[in-house]
């Protein structure tokens, strides 16, 4: 028996089928089903079911699923060990952000500078960084594509997905001075009904902040009417101050886009006054968007049974220790 024919055998059960376990180990499809058949002859026991469009493990597969598993994290834990002992680390990390993540700092939590860190630290990784919706970026978590993300909660994470949660601020409704939204304002904020029917500037489907805005309308009674989608932020404030329609944004970002555009940003407190740059109808106002109140959360997120790598350790316990309330793993 050999360690590759386990890691094989994981592999195929979590991907349900061979083509795909073979695409997330770069070996061929035959060399798995080959390695995977030697394994079922030297055990003397049928581990896959073949019969169905998806291969499922069968009753001694599943047996044997949680022994490999523990035989390739006790490996691994091996190599780890070897490996921080002697103070290299080697390898590369597939890293996955939101769209603007790499620009955003939280109460000391800084992407690009956590990254420079570990660079000067451990030069002989490489980092390979990819943008994507969260949806995405969880789901190639638990196929073994990304070792770690930044991503949008609309929800709980799915099962296999570990989080911590980075940023949660108030969504905001980012409107020109004349917009007809402005007339619902009643202390800086509007009622979510408010936007029933209003054009809609928000980030795609697969993101944590439109799958949000989403349940909380299907709950309201409507279904938001979104004329723009964008994956940035600061593009969909742009939009906004255009004069397209009402941006939804986390509470900030309009501000972080105001000198893009050629109107000045306030939060609108109903008072008239605020801290922008442009006047009259150019402004550009955030208006909390209350009943209900609506959160968008930021998380670093991996897998639960941890990232697969001692480099991709180091990364996600160097992002622990520098987010808000976090703690080295």
């Amino acid at each position: 028996m050999e360690l590759a024919q386990l890691r094989y055998f994981v592999a195929v059960v979590e991907e349900g089928g061979f083509t795909r376990a073979g695409a997330r180990l770069h070996v061929s499809q035959p060399g798995v089903s080959a390695q995977i058949g030697q394994l079922e002859r030297e055990l003397g026991q049928r581990l896959l079911d073949r019969s169905g469009r998806r291969v499922t493990p069968t009753e001694a597969g599943r047996a044997v699923l949680a022994y490999a598993r523990a035989a390739l994290a006790a490996v691994e834990g091996v190599r780890r060990t070897a490996e921080e002992l002697s103070g290299l680390l080697r390898g590369r990390v597939a890293l996955g952000l939101v769209p603007g993540a790499a620009g955003a700092v939280v109460d000391g939590f800084d992407v690009v500078e956590a990254l420079g860190e570990f660079h000067d630290a451990h030069p002989g990784v490489e980092i390979a960084l990819s943008e994507d919706t969260s949806e995405r970026m969880l789901a190639a978590l638990l196929r073994g594509e990304l070792d770690l993300a930044v991503v949008g909660l609309g929800g709980e994470p799915p099962p296999g997905v570990r989080v911590q949660v980075v940023l949660d601020e108030p969504l905001v409704a980012a409107v020109r001075a004349d917009d007809p939204l402005m007339a619902a304002a009643v202390a800086g904020a509007v009622p979510l009904s408010a936007l029933r029917d209003r054009p809609l500037i928000c980030l795609p489907r697969g993101t944590g902040l439109r799958g949000v805005l989403e349940r909380a309308c299907a709950q309201a009674g409507f279904a938001p009417r979104v004329d723009f989608e964008a994956a940035a932020p600061a593009v969909l404030v742009r939009l906004a101050a255009r004069g397209l329609g009402v941006a939804v944004v986390p509470s900030g970002a309009e501000s972080a886009a105001a000198p893009r555009t050629a109107a000045g940003t306030e939060r609108h407190d109903g008072s008239g006054s605020g801290s922008g740059s442009g006047s009259g109808s150019n402004r550009l106002c955030a208006l909390r968007i209350t009943e209900p109140e609506l959160n968008g959360r930021i998380a670093l997120a991996w897998r639960a049974d941890g990232p697969p790598g001692p480099a991709a350790h180091e990364l996600l316990r160097r992002f622990r220790s520098g987010a808000p309330g976090g703690a080295a793993p």
